[in-house]
Parts: structure tokens; sequence; C-alpha cells
């Protein structure tokens, strides 16, 4: 069985630099691979590597996925003057001329295909090419951001021709669409190409309708085509995790690839001025993990963007440690995912989603029991809320008790019955109307703020023992109708629920309320409420109407002796 780990490297492929100023392209520099190979040296792995050979690529194997018309344009740029370079530049997107390019893409390519020979001829189980220009926005006639000829596809379409292979896996990690690759492959079966990357409602580069999630593939390659557009930026290592768990690996398991190949760009990594996701060096450690369980190890890892030298050279060296076999290393933070990829349909603002990692954090913390319970303050509470609940759901509770104070934009499903929602606010809101295990109580508080006993020790709590939940999420929104006093007494009464597991999610940076929330949460002793204020008429026929409404449902209710029964 093939052993050992390849790496290739040709210090000449930095010399394709930009040679004018040009905002757009002068984040992709020669240091971006001379700076990740020293990495590499100083952890001693360059050393551990089988070292193969950088060639050329022949014009033929260009050929295989470029036309002949776009093999010419970037041959005669070999002569031509800065201001020639300049010009032929302009006619793509995002792309800059060299006379030393057309070389350095031609090592690029020939790098990709000695690492694909290498693996497929079993000198070694895996490896990773150290590659610039980098390939997967390339299309068959054109050069495109960054990349001149398509390193991956070419890649692919070699080890097709070479080796007979029937199936190919192509995971583009980049945080860009490698729109190019999957051009190439949209209707060849023979490719499953996957890609994540920052889309943005299509207001990131590329930009393109094609880069969203229901491009799957056409004619015979329907199918074959996996897009994960991110939404939001700030994804991190649960999210990308969640994503391989999901969707990638089952996707992949049973396609049952011969060959893996990574368009392995590092600007979805953390301080990426690209990316502007949140993923550590140490996850690539993991999907590179992931990935070597498939095609029975045969992984070829291809350099394409990443451009904060730090966190690149990290993650380069994360990767080549796992294919060298090192031990894993420990996943840093909280394992809260999918802000994005999986709650994307309630998730609308940034600053809600920059609010759900800590939420979540706290509420896995309860979930497992680490903790009893916490509070979470965000700037829409009804999504965070939603968010919350369907993670304890998803987390494997059967029964989870909502109290949701104030005014809201999502009302969770509720007709599965694993969660009972009792949402306390001034006016009916339409959209919902009341069920088993919707409940909407009208209330507003009266002056002195202590009315709402009669609704809490009258209803509020019958129904909720009647539950019996596993967790209760407690969500203070915008416009509540509900004191401090009444809040706190919400949260006193509820903890002899769910083994007080209780999690409050705050609309409101109150002090007086964060403070008084958290007391009622660590135990204090009820305040006192001053002189009991029965309810009005108004409120108690209110009471009433919800008790006869749902005693049916829900037996705490049944309290009173029906006419007509006598006692014995």
């Amino acid at each position: 069985m093939a052993s050992g780990t390849a790496l290739i490297y040709d210090e000449e492929m930095t010399t394709h630099k930009l040679l004018w100023s040009d905002p757009v392209c002068d984040i992709e520099v020669p240091e971006r691979l001379s700076s990740s190979y020293e990495q590499l040296k100083c952890y001693h792995l360059v050393e551990r590597c089988v070292r193969v050979p950088v060639r050329e690529a022949s014009e033929e194997e260009i050929l295989l996925v470029h036309s002949s018309e776009h093999l010419e344009v970037a041959k005669s740029t070999q002569t031509m003057n800065e201001e020639e370079l300049k010009r032929v530049s302009g006619n793509y997107d995002a792309f800059f001329f060299h006379q030393n390019t057309y070389r350095c893409a031609r090592l690029a390519v020939g790098a990709t295909l000695q690492l694909v020979d290498a693996v497929m001829s079993g000198k070694v189980c895996n490896g990773m090419a150290l590659v610039r220009p980098p390939g997967h926005h390339s299309q068959r006639n054109a050069a495109n951001g960054f990349c001149l000829f398509n390193n991956v596809a070419i890649a692919a379409e070699y080890a097709k021709l070479k080796y007979g292979l029937k199936r190919i896996l192509i995971v583009d990690w980049d945080v860009h669409h490698g729109q190019g690759t999957q051009y190439i492959f949209e209707e060849d079966p023979s490719v499953l190409y996957f890609s994540w990357h920052r889309y943005e409602h299509q207001q990131f580069w590329p930009s393109l309708t094609e880069s969203d999630y229901d491009a799957v593939g056409l004619g015979k390659g329907k199918g074959f085509n996996i897009n994960l557009p991110w939404n939001k930026v700030g994804m991190g290592n649960s999210d990308y995790l969640a994503v391989f768990f999901h969707v990638l690996l089952p996707a992949a398991f049973e396609f049952d690839p011969e060959l893996v190949i990574v368009s392995s760009g590092y600007d979805s990594g953390i301080g990426d001025p690209e990316g502007q996701m949140n993923a550590t060096p140490e996850v690539f450690a993991h999907l590179t993990h992931f990935l070597m369980q498939l095609a029975n190890g045969k992984l070829c890892v291809i350099l394409e963007g990443g451009y904060h030298l730090k966190s690149l050279s990290e993650s380069v060296c994360m990767t080549v440690k796992t294919l060298l076999g090192d031990p894993v290393p420990e996943i840093t933070g909280e394992m809260a995912p999918c802000l994005s990829g999986l709650y994307a349909d309630l998730v609308k603002e940034d600053k809600t989603l920059l609010s759900l990692g800590s939420m979540l954090a706290i509420l896995d913390k309860i979930l497992k029991k680490e903790v009893c319970n916490g509070i979470a303050q965000s700037p829409t509470a009804s999504v965070s809320v939603a968010v919350a609940l369907r993670h304890s759901v998803r987390f494997g509770f059967q029964r989870v008790l909502c109290v949701f104070v104030g005014d809201m934009q999502i009302i969770p499903n509720t007709d599965d019955g694993k969660i009972l929602m009792i949402h306390i606010c001034e006016k009916e809101q339409s959209g919902k109307t009341s069920s088993k295990h919707y409940i909407p109580l009208n209330w507003k508080e009266d002056a002195e703020g202590n009315d709402f006993f009669s609704a809490v020790l009258g209803f509020i709590l019958p129904v909720a023992y009647s539950y019996r939940p596993d967790l209760t999420v407690i969500g203070i929104g915008p416009n509540r109708s509900l004191g401090i006093s009444g809040i706190f007494l919400l949260f006193t009464l509820l903890q002899g629920l769910a083994e007080s597991r209780i999690l409050a999610v705050i609309e409101d940076k109150e002090i007086n309320l964060m403070q008084s929330v958290a007391k009622a949460l660590v135990g204090a002793s009820t305040p006192n409420f001053g002189t009991y204020v029965p309810p009005s008429q108004e409120k108690a026929n209110k009471i009433k109407i919800l008790r006869d409404q749902f005693q049916q449902q829900w037996k705490m209710l049944q309290c009173s002796v029906k006419e007509g029964i006598s006692r014995n």
C-alpha cells in the first residue's frame, strides 16, 4: 500500500508578479508561495515529505481543458513590454500578466500533474502542490480572477485519460466560487464538484446566478455539482464542519471517488481580507482528515487563494501535517454551527448573526448540562429565540417551552409539538392563529406591575406543567408589555420546570432588567411586589376564556368542578 506525502514547490513560480498599481490584483503576491514554504521549513515538515520535481505542462495537456486561442494569447505575452501586458490583462476580469506568467502557469499545471502521477502510481499516498498562479476561476477561453490555466480541471481530465478514472471528486474550499471548474464539468457525471463560497445573495465576486445552490449541473451532469453559498460572513470552524457532515461527506461517500482533488484556497480562513471568515487553521486539518478517508486515501491538495500570509501559511502547515499522518489538532471554540448555512432562512442581518455565536455557545452548555442556565443579549430577540428553539430540537430535545414577551418578527413552527410557545404581547400579531402549541396571551401589565400573578398562576404555570418541558427558553423582545417585576416572576416560577434549565434571550440592554433576570436565575429571593392588585374584570375574563379553550389539551387547567357532579 502506498505511503508518504508528496510536496511540490518551485521558487520560479514566485516570478509571476504585478508590474503596475491595481487595487483589485495587488493582494496576489509572490510571498503567498514563499511564506507558506518557509513556514513548512520552520515546522520541519519539508524534510518529512517526498520531494517531487516540477515540470512544465505540455501544450497538449493544457488543451485538455482550454482552447487553442486562449493558449496562444498566453504564449504571446512572453515578449510583451509592460504597456502591452497591461493592455491584454485589461481584457480579463481581475487578472494580470507578467512576462514570466505563461512559464509560471505551465509550471503550476505541471506540478499539479506531477502530484497526480505520484499519487496514482503509488509513489506516495497523498500530497500538496504549492502553485501560482491559481486556477479554479479560469475558463476554457479566458483568464479570470488571478487564474490563467485551470490546474485542477486539467488534472481531473488528465487522470481520466491516463489512468482511466470514472469518478473524481473535486472539493473547492476557497472562499470564492470556482466557476471555471463548474463550467468545465457541469455536464460531466464523472466529476462531482463541490464548492462553498461567500455569495451574499450574488453581491460577492464573481456575482453569478450560477453560483447559487440551485446550480446542480446540466444534462448527464445534473446532480454532480453542489454549491453551498454563504450569504453572511463570519463563518467559523463548526460551520465548516457542519457542511462536511451534512452536505459534502454523505454525497462523497455515495459517489465513491477514485481520486480526490482539493482546490485548496485558504482565503476561507480567519483574518483573510477577501473572505472575512473566522475558521482557524486547525479546521483545515479536520477537513483534510475527512477527505483522506475517501478514494483509498488518494488525495491531491492544490493551492488556490489565500491572502493573509500568516493565516495562509499556518493553514498550509496544518494541511500538510495531516497528510503526513500527524494527530489532528483539537478544534478551538464552541461547536455551535450553521449560523448561515443551516439558519439562513431565519438570519437576515449581520448584527443578529454576530450575536448568535455567543447565544449558541451558552445554549450548548445548557443542553450538555455543563451549566444550568444562562443569559444572552441579542439585537433581535425573536430571531435568536427561533434559532435557539430549532437548535434545541436538533440536539434531540422533544419538548421545549418558550415564553416570549414582546413583539415577534418570527413565530417558530410549533406544529409537531416539540415546541410550546406562549406569546405575551399587548396586541394580537397577525400571521399565526392560536393552537395547542401556540398560545397568544394578550396582556398589558397594570401601572403597579403586579396583576400578572393571575396570568402566571392561573394559566401559564398549569399549561407549562402539563407540557413537562425538557428546556425552557424565555425571550424578551421589543415593545414588551411586562415590567421588570413581572419578568422576574416568570423566571422565578418557571425554574421548577426542566430541571431548572433556562435560556434567557433579551433584546433590551436596560441594566436593571439584565440584573433582575440574572438574580432570578441564580436563585435570589423574590422581591416584594407591593400590594396585590387583582386583575380587572376584562383580564379575568381573558384568563377564563383561555382556560376554557385549552383545558382539554392541558389537563392541569381542569381544576373546577363541573355543575351536576356531586361530591361524596
